[in-house]
């Protein structure tokens, strides 16, 4: 499985989600490619799922990876939530 977070840059705020999204797959005991990455990057990629924010999930609609929206990428329990619902 692939997981790709995105944000609008592709670096800081991306970066926090993919290594709080990491640690929580650990938790679940799921095993998953997670990558960091820009909004117009991720428009071109196809990974399983796409992990980002609410504003950003509108400029990917229509893309065929499932979106995932995670509104603080701090908040570790929103993110278990977020990923349990669409893994489940």
């Amino acid at each position: 499985m692939k997981i790709l977070c995105v944000c609008g840059l592709g670096q800081g705020t991306s970066l926090i989600l993919r290594m709080n999204t990491e640690t929580v797959l650990r938790q679940l005991g799921i095993q998953a490619d997670v990558e960091n990455t820009d909004v117009s990057s991720a428009k071109g990629e196809k990974p399983d799922f796409i992990l980002t924010s609410n504003e950003l999930a509108q400029t990917l609609e229509g893309h065929p990876s499932k979106i995932i929206i995670v509104n603080n990428y701090f908040d570790l329990e929103e993110i278990k939530t977020a990923l349990q619902t669409h893994l489940n």
